[in-house]
């Protein structure tokens, strides 16, 4: 940490930061990059392939991305995330990519220093938040180029390391270190705090100009924790939804066999509590995580019992969304789930599929009883239990954990079905003046269409700094 931001965390400094920025993932690298004066502008000579974005972009030229406006040029663009900002960024970054062309960025980037924006970045994790956490040899859902941050393509990062993309798509340790990467390259690194725990965000003061006060502690190197308190006039929330996997509620979920990370399979594996000799291990969810935790245990030879509640050819199944070319490990998960249910022994050896399986609860004697599609109940003896059905945003800091910020205050707060209600254009809070929130948060769950959120906040705070009294 800089001698600067130093200050900023001693006891006695209360001089408001411009922004505070709580997350150290894709959402929050993008966000610093822009408000330390990096400043995207349409290069003279770029054509964009969509002609009405063309047209408009013609309109102002040279006039930078963060000061036009952005309702009115993201009106009529179409694509695969509902933030009308997101699909806009994305479509300058990467103008065909989804027709499958590599026509280059029609941006270029200044850097003005004039135009920074004060502001500190605090992390649990080094920066790349959530990507530290998620087994290195993982390979992304995600193309690899779709990974990337502004004016640094992963495929270029790739090549400098003498690493390769798999399949066009690259490893979680690759991305991880792609992203602590790009904030020492781009020269963010004295914004960003690692090992910052936020415990508190509380803000009072006036409607239209509160004062944010975030409080927490610092983990020190003897893992010792260091109280903070910092005041703010903005409030950026980007952390993500992985803090709190979802839960099944039954009884005995909290047994000491009971896990809901992947990470629990990996060390039971080291440890040899799991082997192709044991009692089979059970995952419970039909989404990428279980995938990948089914495609783990069979990689060791590890029996395997698969139970989800929806049934296989459900559209709504993530399986049944993904291109058979580009995710070929998915598609044959989804082939053993369809073709080795209890029903109908398969040619799968050592994995079982449960399809439309309630779990109703587990027994310390390794046993997990389930309601079948009929109503009956079926016993299973498992030495490993793995629910990976989700995750929820740990929003314990805020008030009220944040339920009175989402779309629908009565139901949890939730990345896919009830984010946090946010203007589609500044992506600030519509209950609170001066909270933001971005990234899964926001509803954006692809770190592709994050950075449109984080182009929209830059693009709000510029303003407000502009209209600031002297």
């Amino acid at each position: 940490m800089s001698s600067s931001r130093r200050a900023h965390f001693s006891a006695s400094s209360s001089e408001p930061l411009p922004v505070i920025i709580i997350g150290n993932g894709p959402s929050g690298i993008c966000l610093s990059y822009l408000l330390s004066g990096h400043t995207p502008y349409v290069r003279p000579d770029a054509v964009h392939p969509h002609p009405l974005l063309q047209r408009k972009l013609a309109e102002a030229p040279g006039v930078s991305i963060l000061d036009q406006d952005l309702d009115y040029l993201s009106e009529g663009l179409e694509g695969r995330c509902q933030s009308p900002v997101a699909l806009l960024f994305d479509a300058l970054l990467r103008p065909d990519t989804d027709f499958g062309g590599n026509v280059d960025s029609v941006l270029t980037w200044k850097h003005q220093k004039e135009r920074a924006i004060p502001h500190v970045v605090l992390g649990r994790n080094l920066p790349g938040g959530a990507w530290h956490s998620i087994e290195g040899s993982m390979v992304t859902l995600s193309q690899g180029q779709w990974m990337g941050l502004p004016d640094l393509q992963v495929k270029d990062w790739m090549q400098r390391k003498r690493r390769g993309l798999r399949n066009s798509r690259a490893t979680a340790g690759d991305i991880a270190h792609y992203y602590r990467d790009y904030v020492t390259k781009k020269g963010l690194s004295h914004n960003f705090v690692s090992g910052a725990v936020v415990t508190a965000v509380e803000w009072g003061g006036p409607e239209h100009s509160p004062l944010f006060q975030v409080s927490g502690f610092l983990t020190t190197k003897d893992q010792g924790q260091q109280p903070f308190s910092l005041w703010a006039r903005n409030v950026v929330l980007a952390t993500g939804t992985f803090d709190s996997p979802a839960r099944l509620g039954i009884p005995g979920e909290a047994l000491p066999f009971v896990h809901h990370e992947l990470s629990a399979l990996e060390a039971a594996t080291r440890m040899g509590t799991v082997s192709p000799a044991s009692d089979p291990v059970l995952i419970v969810g039909a989404g990428l995580s279980a995938a990948d935790a089914v495609l783990y245990a069979r990689h060791y030879n590890i029996p395997v019992i698969h139970a989800f509640r929806r049934p296989v050819d459900d559209p709504g199944l993530v399986f049944n969304q993904l291109p058979k070319m580009l995710y070929p490990e998915y598609h044959k998960v989804q082939q053993m789930m369809r073709e080795q249910s209890v029903l109908s022994p398969g040619p799968y050896q050592g994995y079982r599929s449960l399809p439309e399986h309630q779990p109703l609860l587990f027994k310390e004697d390794g046993q997990a009883v389930f309601r079948d599609p009929q109503g009956s109940q079926q016993v299973f003896g498992v030495s490993l239990v793995l629910v990976l059905i989700g995750s929820h945003p740990d929003l314990s800091f805020l008030p009220g954990a944040g339920a009175d910020l989402a779309v629908d205050p009565e139901q949890p707060l939730s990345a896919k079905r009830n984010p946090i209600d946010v203007d589609p254009f500044t992506y600030q809070s519509t209950h609170q003046e001066g909270l933001y929130a971005v990234g899964p948060l926001a509803g954006d769950n692809f770190v592709r269409f994050v950075q449109g959120g984080a182009l929209a906040v830059a693009s709000s705070l510029l303003r407000k700094e502009i209209r600031k009294p002297p």
